[in-house]
């Protein structure tokens, strides 16, 4: 162990890691901000933690079997679709009994697991992609792995936090923020192997138009469905 550590190539491929994840973890952050944003403050902050947390030690899991999980049709078009139903909800409006949480701010009924469930579930079809670099840094060294990723918990915490910030001065952001997971949903659909080789027969254009279409579904989708909870709550 001691000879790995003092190892140059271990503290390489350490900071390489390091820096993936960094990269890799900005839409993660945005999922945890939106899925915490209506929660009172102290259990905010509990959700940070926790989605942080089981969002890398699933990353951890992943890195072993993604390479062989990616090239199974149709599970690249599932997760489009969860991700494209996640980013939906993620932009309804608060309501479900709104009470006061303990910071004085509205709470939409959402537990805190309920939060997490949201996290995990974005986190696990965003991560199948992910992982390969991850795991391609590690080069087979779990130990790199465990390590690499447990650094980068701060860093989710901290994007998360600041995002959640942001939100509050402007909420234009959750907008954007669902907009992008929707962009993944597209993303993943169209490198889906079932698809692989209708897809290229087709012009690459599709390519490019899959993601957008996917945000703008996701927005529109979400406005229309927002605007009818609020019709039927007046």
């Amino acid at each position: 162990m001691m000879e790995m550590l003092a190892g140059t190539q271990f503290w390489v491929s350490l900071a390489q890691i390091i820096g993936i994840d960094i990269i890799l973890s900005g839409d993660n952050a945005v999922v945890i901000a939106l899925a915490t944003r209506s929660l009172p403050l102290l259990q905010q902050r509990k959700a940070i933690l926790f989605g942080s947390m089981a969002a890398v030690a699933m990353r951890v899991t992943l890195a072993a079997v993604a390479v062989e999980m990616l090239t199974l049709p149709y599970l690249k078009m599932i997760g489009s679709v969860l991700l494209l139903w996640i980013g939906i909800q993620l932009l309804l409006p608060d309501d479900h009994g709104e009470s006061q949480g303990e910071n004085g701010k509205k709470s939409n009924g959402n537990s805190l697991p309920a939060a997490i469930r949201t996290i995990l579930v974005a986190d696990l079809v965003m991560s199948l992609d992910n992982v390969i670099g991850i795991a391609a840094a590690a080069k087979g060294n779990l130990v790199l792995l465990v390590m690499g990723l447990a650094i980068s918990i701060p860093l989710i915490v901290f994007s998360s936090t600041a995002i959640l910030k942001l939100m509050d001065r402007f909420p234009v952001i959750i907008t954007l923020g669902a907009a992008l997971l929707g962009y993944v949903a597209g993303e993943m659909l169209v490198t889906d192997p079932a698809l692989a080789h209708w897809m290229e027969s087709q012009i690459s254009l599709l390519h490019q138009a899959a993601p957008i279409a996917g945000a703008v579904v996701v927005v529109l989708a979400g406005k229309a469905l927002g605007r009818r909870a609020a019709a039927r709550k007046t």
